[in-house]
């Protein structure tokens, strides 16, 4: 997550740089050390960006699952978190989903596969 996206999300969530810190549990100036570029986002900080907006998002809409979007077999269902846990809206949130056939060995990994797909896209 660059700057101009941290900013973006921000006011998505209708927040100031405070509220925005107090959110997410970080300090005011990280906050705009992020939102100027000086420091990168950290992992766990966009995690829960991503969280919030996808609740945010969400608010009266019906969101289908990922397994149904992407039409995955009842194999590819049984070995993943996602369908475990009944959180088809939430698959680009939990670590070990079996996206494209692999489970990704870590969030950054991960974002590259779910950043192109139509399940994060129809929230973000």
């Amino acid at each position: 997550m660059d700057s101009k996206e941290f900013k973006h999300y921000r006011s998505t969530l209708k927040k100031t740089q405070k509220e925005m810190a107090q959110l997410l549990g970080t300090s005011l100036k990280a906050v705009h050390s992020y939102e100027q570029g000086w420091r990168t986002v950290p992992t766990h900080v966009e995690r829960q960006i991503f969280f919030l907006v996808s609740r945010h998002e969400r608010r009266g809409k019906s969101i289908k699952p990922c397994w149904t979007i992407r039409k995955c077999s009842a194999e590819q269902k049984r070995h993943c978190p996602a369908w475990e846990f009944s959180s088809g809206d939430l698959c680009w949130f939990i670590n070990g989903t079996n996206c494209d056939g692999t489970v990704q060995k870590d969030w950054k990994e991960k974002m590259k596969i779910c950043r192109s797909c139509d399940v994060f896209n129809s929230i973000f």
